[in-house]
């Protein structure tokens, strides 16, 4: 028993370790995506990010023997998967452009409330009074950060909620075939699925002239920061994903507001962004929220520890 105790043990620390990692690189993926977005739109952002993705995991998932078995598993609801972690990138990365890093991700992080919701209206999960309370208390801790963004960057500042929108649908989706497909397929058919979309909204961009969906040839300037888009988002998802397999995600949850630190220590020093005293209260209000959803749904969802889980990050 000592020794099975102890072995729980390294692994929760190798997944604790392997989510801290992860989180102080996504952000990094986040800054590249906002200096892209200078020079080309936020739709050829997000087919990059996802090329590299499915680029990445396609031979993983060769190797595993895993490849038609992904594909085969519940294809409408893999397309429908890719189609909303597509949007939710998309929206995010739209964000990007006018926003700073860290109010973008503080905004997202109401996306726990928004599954709690969705989990009971699509899932028929049941939502106790303290969760309610809960909710209600996050959505006021992003009120007060969205509403001197709004005044300053307008419909910007909505969009960070269009995405964890976006992607809490994603999850309930995961959580319908989280028993049927492994991880990496997982990984690798959202990867592929949200090329696919955004190769198609580029075309209809192109076609119909939509500013954010235009498509370019990007430039000498730029190949460099597309590749370490690509090298962001590929080892910080593998790290991520490396720490799924070794715990449950209500370990690891807590850790990933690490990922508003990293993304304020970025956004100082390298676009001299700070944030105010406004959005630092609303930054501690959701993230308080957040926990206590957190710990509620330890408590009350011990039979879902064992499933694969999506972590909540809007790459």
């Amino acid at each position: 028993m000592t020794i099975l105790l102890d072995d729980d043990h390294n692994q929760h620390g190798k997944a604790v370790f392997f989510m801290v990692i992860a989180m102080l690189l996504l952000p990094g993926l986040d800054a590249f995506a906002k200096l892209l977005s200078k020079d080309m739109s936020a739709g050829q952002i997000v087919f990059y990010r996802f090329i590299f993705q499915a680029s990445f995991m396609l031979p993983i998932v060769l190797y595993r023997k895993e490849l038609l078995i992904s594909l085969r598993i519940k294809p409408l609801i893999q397309f429908m998967r890719g189609v909303l972690v597509a949007l939710a990138t998309l929206f995010f990365f739209s964000a990007l452009k006018y926003m700073p890093m860290a109010e973008s991700i503080s905004i997202f992080f109401v996306e726990p409330m928004i599954l709690t919701i969705l989990s009971s209206l699509l899932l028929g999960e049941t939502i106790r009074y303290r969760r309610i309370i809960a909710i209600i208390i996050g959505f006021i801790g992003a009120t007060i950060i969205i509403s001197p963004s709004y005044e300053m960057f307008g419909w910007s500042a909505i969009w960070p909620l269009c995405a964890a929108v976006c992607f809490a649908l994603y999850v309930v989706l995961t959580r319908q075939i989280s028993g049927l497909v492994g991880v990496y397929p997982m990984q690798f058919t959202a990867g592929l699925m949200a090329s696919l979309v955004m190769a198609i909204a580029l075309s209809a961009g192109y076609q119909f002239d939509i500013d954010v969906l235009i498509p370019s040839l990007p430039s000498l300037d730029t190949l460099w920061m597309i590749v370490g888009l690509g090298i962001f988002a590929t080892i910080g998802h593998i790290f991520l994903v490396n720490a799924v397999r070794h715990a449950n995600a209500s370990l690891l949850a807590p850790f990933q507001y690490l990922e508003i630190v990293a993304a304020t220590i970025l956004g100082y020093f390298i676009f001299s962004d700070l944030p105010d005293q406004q959005t630092l209260i609303g930054v501690v209000i959701i993230i308080g929220s957040g926990m206590y959803l957190i710990h509620r749904e330890r408590v009350l969802s011990q039979r879902e520890q064992n499933e694969p889980q999506e972590m909540s990050s809007p790459h």
